[in-house]
């Protein structure tokens, strides 16, 4: 076998993350950081919906050409809008690749472009419906549809109350499809003590379900502690 056609061993193989318009914009930053904490490559496809919800709730203004510096102060940001609540460096987003959502021609639109699999968060009804008709009307629609018929992993953790008659039936479709559906719904048991808590719930949630290890949420062993945080401050 010549060395054209051996396969490399260290090649890229990045988990695609969409973040859709519905509200949720934490959810998307906590599950970045977490990819990027555990050495994940990270390709990152915003939709033009979402770069709203991101203005409306942090202020911060996604741009195609800049979006290096925005991804950055988005990162920082913590869920109650405090900035700079989380160190992030240039050297922290050197693996990330980032995909304006109306290009149709980007690495992941293809099957033959290697990733783990893709993440969706959070997920909008919309989003959902084009995923589950196959519509493909932007890119983050296109890599869902192909993560999907690749078999490979496609979480979607959608973000909306109440769920509609027809969004019922577009996530059993996405469920028989292969998906994991997995609503951004908080757990209390982990002792939660402030919005970010509960934002990293969520998120540490989504990187269960990718297999991708995390320290973003006290586990359930089993034992009452009575809504305590497990290093709670002594004061």
């Amino acid at each position: 076998m010549s060395n054209a056609s051996k396969p490399d061993p260290g090649r890229r193989r990045p988990w695609v993350v969409g973040v859709s318009g519905a509200s949720g914009t934490p959810y998307a930053a906590s599950v970045l950081r977490g990819l990027l904490a555990a050495g994940e490559a990270v390709d990152l496809v915003v939709s033009r919906a979402s770069r709203l919800t991101l203005l409306d709730e942090t202020g911060i203004a996604f741009r195609d050409a800049h979006w290096r510096t925005d991804l950055r102060e988005w990162l920082a940001l913590g869920a109650d809008g405090k900035p700079g609540a989380f160190p992030v460096t240039e050297a922290d987003l050197a693996d990330v690749r980032y995909w304006p959502a109306g290009d149709l021609a980007a690495g992941p639109s293809s099957g033959s472009y290697p990733v783990k699999g893709m993440l969706i968060v959070p997920a909008s009804t919309a989003c959902v419906a084009g995923v589950a008709l196959g519509l493909s009307k932007d890119l983050l629609q296109r890599v869902a549809s192909v993560t999907l018929k690749e078999r490979r992993r496609l979480v979607v953790a959608v973000r909306e109350t109440p769920l509609s008659g027809p969004t019922l039936k577009q996530l059993v479709m996405l469920d028989e499809a292969g998906a994991v559906v997995l609503p951004a719904s908080p757990a209390f048991y982990a002792g939660a003590t402030h919005i970010q808590d509960l934002v990293d719930f969520v998120a540490g949630r989504v990187l269960d379900a990718a297999g991708v290890p995390h320290g973003l949420y006290r586990r359930w062993e089993g034992e009452l502690r009575g809504g305590s945080k497990e290093e709670a401050d002594p004061s």
